[in-house]
């Protein structure tokens, strides 16, 4: 098929910073940072445990990204961290570093995509347009046709963006990142002007026990019987939202995966992944900030499954709040979805060029210049978010902050291989890496060994299940490659 490779198999340079920030900041925030106040983050951390665990999150990508910066320049291509570990650790290390990284990349757009049918709900009113056609039901969520059809309708119109060309993906990208900016930024303007906005309605800050509050039929006016309080519950309530920092931020590193595509100096990296990572911080702590602020009864609401950003809005700006959201959880989901899906393919296409996954994965198209067949197979894996369902939501974000961490940690260790090799680094630099291995470790500690007090941090049944699959179908893949892993060269 004399049209699905280049003469030099090579991918375009057309991204220019612009481009690049908006990959990152898109892929950052997703649906999460709509939707997981009420459903998350003020039942878990209450406002101030989140924004303590959020910016000590921030911190610590900060740190890994200097990492990150260090090594793009040294191997520009597409792969990223699997590049590094390839050139650091070997074959097979490399391997298991891309296989977790595709499902940390490639989770988010399914997971994005189950969001879309929770958008029209909360924005329907009773209409329940979505709700038609044969239902079945997952973990107790039913799951329409309707929501179904539009969330895939979705996923094929972005995927087919990816296809035609990374300059188009990257114009739509920055135009959905500049929306869900300045929507974030008015809702939070309209909290610090309006009187309905109240420091007191905040409590409890630290969060509360969800699970035993609805068992005994709390309402607000004695929830505080169930916050967390003392020395313990604080540092549970932050360590609670901090765990899932790696799910919270992952895509600052998507940035790797395009440098290829770049049309810019790579001086600028740190820069644009310390200004995408920034960015997040602000939209997570401010959208929960505000759902808090805006409503005295936000524990009766949570408990009640209300979508609490919304109410909020609508609480601060009528209709026009409800508006603001829309377009800007809107915008985080498809952006989401976007960023993700060049990421996840890029990763793949370099597998495969490198030989780690079959041949078929790597074949660029003459026309656009894109991986088309990675980005065929990211497709057809992400179709089946809607199939599952929202309840798969959480299934996602444990997959997706397990595969970060890995390589994160691949990242660092790498850094700290290069510089000793090639001894260029700073010992600023070599603090930066090894402050990194120690937190990577931490995050995946954290997400796969059960520790007491802490239950709603690591991985449920459905996840691990979902762990033991992904690592089954890498086996295959690694058992069809197997004559180029035990290749002496």
């Amino acid at each position: 098929m004399k049209n699905m490779k280049q003469e030099d198999g090579s991918l375009r340079r057309s991204l220019t910073p612009m481009h690049v920030w908006a990959i990152a900041f898109g892929c950052v925030i997703g649906w999460g940072s709509f939707i997981n106040p009420g459903k998350k983050f003020l039942p878990t951390s209450g406002v101030a445990g989140t924004a303590i665990a959020m910016a000590l999150g921030a911190i610590v990508m900060i740190i890994i990204a200097f990492s990150y910066a260090y090594m793009v320049p040294k191997y520009p291509k597409a792969g990223g961290e699997f590049t590094f570990a390839k050139m650091c650790f070997g074959k097979n290390m490399a391997f298991i570093c891309g296989w977790f990284l595709v499902v940390a990349y490639l989770t988010n757009v399914p997971m994005n995509s189950t969001a879309i049918g929770l958008i029209v709900d909360g924005l329907d009113g009773n209409a329940d347009i979505l709700k038609f056609g044969f239902h079945y039901a997952i973990a107790g969520f039913d799951i329409y046709l309707g929501e179904i059809l539009l969330a895939m309708a979705i996923l094929l119109l972005f995927g087919w963006l990816n296809i035609i060309g990374v300059k188009k993906a990257g114009f739509v990208q920055t135009i959905l990142s500049v929306l869900l900016v300045i929507c974030v930024f008015t809702l939070f303007l309209a909290a610090l002007i309006s009187s309905k906005a109240k420091g007191i309605n905040m409590s409890p800050v630290w969060g509360f026990d969800k699970a035993a509050a609805m068992a005994a039929g709390a309402t607000t006016g004695n929830i505080h019987e169930f916050a967390h309080e003392g020395l313990g519950g604080v540092l549970g309530a932050i360590l609670a939202t901090f765990a899932i920092a790696p799910w919270a931020y992952v895509g600052f590193d998507a940035i790797p995966q395009a440098a290829e595509e770049f049309n810019f100096s790579f001086k600028k990296v740190t820069m644009i992944m310390i200004v995408a990572i920034l960015f997040g911080c602000f939209v997570y702590i401010s959208n929960n900030t505000v759902a808090a602020a805006a409503l005295e009864n936000w524990p009766d609401r949570v408990m009640a499954g209300e979508w609490v950003v919304l109410v909020a809005a609508e609480e601060l700006l009528g209709t026009f709040g409800k508006v603001l959201v829309g377009v800007g959880v809107s915008c985080a989901v498809l952006s989401g979805i976007m960023g993700f899906y060049l990421a996840s393919s890029r990763l793949m296409y370099s597998m495969s060029r490198d030989g780690y996954l079959p041949e078929w994965f790597g074949r660029i198209s003459a026309k656009y210049g894109t991986p088309v067949n990675a980005m065929i197979f990211c497709i057809v894996v992400s179709l089946s978010g809607p199939i599952l369902g929202r309840e798969a939501l959480g299934w996602f974000v444990d997959m997706s902050a397990i595969g970060a961490s890995i390589g994160y940690f691949f990242t660092s260790a790498s850094t700290l291989v290069t510089i000793k090799r090639d001894g260029d680094g700073t010992p600023f630099l070599k603090a930066m890496a090894i402050v990194g291995i120690i937190f990577s470790s931490i995050f995946m500690i954290l997400q796969l060994v059960p520790i007491p007090g802490l239950e709603s941090v690591h991985f449920g049944k459905e996840s691990y299940i979902m762990l033991v699959i992904w690592i089954a179908i890498g086996l295959v893949f690694y058992s069809k490659q197997s004559k180029f892993f035990t290749r002496v060269n």
